[in-house]
């Protein structure tokens, strides 16, 4: 048998059939679930897709950045725009805030790309709060206080005199089932992508740019093409979610909107204590990140001074996060990206 290059595992395959049955299942739950057990999944979600945008930039491609609150607040900023300026329906103007946040991405990599490492990321923490404060005085969509979307917008959003047909519920719960479903899309999409990303060859050269740009520029890899698409495809995916979570909320500020805890630092933590440069990482740390913000709350500064803790020592034992440890000593991958090399006969050289 001639040596040849294999991705699937038997692992992978049945995860990926898990993985669909989970969304069949997902897709069916608001007939059983309770309206605060769907608003908790929709925040799960958000929260998931976010963390593995960010893992693929600083996981995959070594884009270490704290400014991702930028493209959540202007994708917000831009549905709201579309639904209060131009009339349009909240979930039609979501494809808005991918836009918008597109159309930042492009001028923060110009001058985001110009630095390296820890200059990279206060850089782009720096032009986020640039943002923040120009949206601020935004006096059409109500300045430094933000404004809500008007009710007749809420009330009359597409799908949802369907899905109360459909469930038997009221207008606000099938808002909700809606946004849900909507992240629930949004989370798969994403998950899949970055998955089929990883798995071709634009995914061998965007590690080969994260672990030594020098060393993939040496053997044709274009490390500046590859950061420039990473980094906007991550810009729009994000710009969406961000449109979404202020579809659900119907309430948007700048200062929740650009909020650097909400949108990036929980976010980095999720990735850091599941895993970072792994698809399975941000979904455990998802997980413990809502255990630990369900049981720890109502704790106020204690909430946030043990994630840091918990942070810390995650990174001192577990520097490859807790599904690293996992996966070393189980062997366990449910998303498969390693290449390796079948079909060798050591005996006979081949």
């Amino acid at each position: 048998m001639a040596p040849h290059v294999i991705i699937r595992t038997r692992m992978g395959t049945i995860a990926g059939i898990a993985a669909l049955a989970l969304i069949g299942i997902g897709l069916a739950l608001p007939a059983i679930a309770p309206r605060a057990l769907i608003q908790d999944l929709f925040t799960i979600l958000t929260l998931l897709t976010l963390a593995q945008l960010w893992n693929l930039l600083a996981g995959y491609g070594g884009l270490v950045s704290v400014g991702q609150q930028a493209f959540v607040g202007i994708g917000a900023y831009a549905m709201f725009a579309g639904v209060i300026l131009l009339g349009l329906d909240p979930v039609l103007a979501i494809p808005l805030g991918g836009i918008a946040a597109l159309a930042l991405a492009i001028p923060t990599a110009f001058f985001a790309f110009r630095l390296q490492g820890a200059y990279f990321a206060i850089g782009t923490w720096v032009i986020a709060e640039v943002t923040r404060l120009l949206v601020a005085q935004w006096k059409a969509l109500g300045g430094g206080t933000g404004t809500s979307l008007p009710r007749e917008a809420t009330s009359d959003i597409i799908g949802v005199e369907s899905i109360r047909a459909l469930f038997g519920v009221r207008e606000a719960a099938a808002r909700d089932i809606l946004a849900y479903w909507l992240a629930l899309a949004l989370a798969a999409l994403t998950i899949a992508a970055i998955y089929w990303l990883l798995r071709n060859r634009l995914g061998l050269a965007l590690a080969a740019v994260r672990d030594n740009t020098e060393a993939a520029k040496s053997v044709g890899v274009d490390a500046r093409r590859i950061k420039w698409a990473v980094f906007l495809i991550a810009a729009f995916m994000t710009g969406l979610v961000g449109a979404l979570i202020y579809v659900q909320t119907a309430r948007i500020s700048p200062d929740a909107a650009f909020s650097v805890i909400d949108w990036t630092a929980y976010v980095i933590f999720i990735v850091v204590i599941g895993g970072i440069g792994r698809i399975e990482g941000p979904i455990l740390g998802v997980i413990v990140f809502y255990i630990l913000q369900s049981t720890l709350a109502d704790y106020g500064a204690w909430y946030l001074l043990t994630l840091g803790l918990i942070a810390i020592a995650v990174m001192l034992f577990a520097p490859r996060g807790l599904w690293g440890l996992l996966s070393d000593k189980t062997g366990l991958h449910l998303f498969p990206v390693q290449r390796r090399l079948e079909g060798i006969d050591l005996k006979g050289g081949k």
